[in-house]
């Protein structure tokens, strides 16, 4: 299992990696070698904000906590994930690929009884549109005029298929898969 853990605006100290690892110490006898976290502290104002990324194969798992203790907020942030994986489970059973790394997870930890049921999400409309080649700067235009928070678009100067997306912060990201 590798950590990486940064801090943007802060210094994690080595003390505080080692407390952290400690922590994801529980994954490690599930993903072994397999899993990958990166753990990214930033501070806003009196509190903490900790990201979590889990890159499991080609899964990607992500969970953020805020609190004035940056521990705290690490064990909360585990504590969503532990969740995002548990409800995932059902799905991920039923997918023909063997999970098995995930599914090991499972078996030893234990549900909570007050969770709720959540009923099977699924995918209930298509849509299908042709991709037009346009610039970012069009792009989020174009997202804007529509009134939706993403857009998938047909990059004119690279020809890669690529998304412009309305951040929390009210910026804009843009994803350039490779393939």
């Amino acid at each position: 299992m590798k950590v990486t853990t940064q801090g943007s605006g802060i210094h994690v100290g080595e003390r505080l990696e080692e407390k952290i690892e400690s922590k994801l110490s529980k994954f490690e006898k599930h993903f072994g070698e397999e899993g990958i976290f990166n753990i990214k502290v930033v501070p806003e104002r009196e509190l903490k904000r900790v990201e979590l990324t889990l890159k499991l194969q080609n899964r990607i798992f992500r969970a953020e906590a805020r609190d004035e203790e940056i521990l705290t907020a690490v064990d909360r942030t585990i504590d969503k994930l532990e969740s995002q994986i548990r409800r995932q489970k059902t799905r991920i059973e039923k997918q023909i690929r063997d999970y098995s790394y995930v599914k090991e997870y499972l078996k030893d930890v234990p549900e909570d009884v007050d969770e709720v049921l959540e009923e099977e999400k699924k995918i209930i409309k298509r849509k299908s549109f042709e991709l037009v080649p346009m610039s970012p700067d069009d792009a989020v235009l174009q997202m804007e005029m529509l009134g939706h928070s993403f857009l998938v678009y047909l990059d004119a100067e690279t020809g890669n298929v690529c998304v412009v997306y309305k951040r929390k912060d009210g910026h804009y990201g843009l994803i350039e898969p490779t393939y």
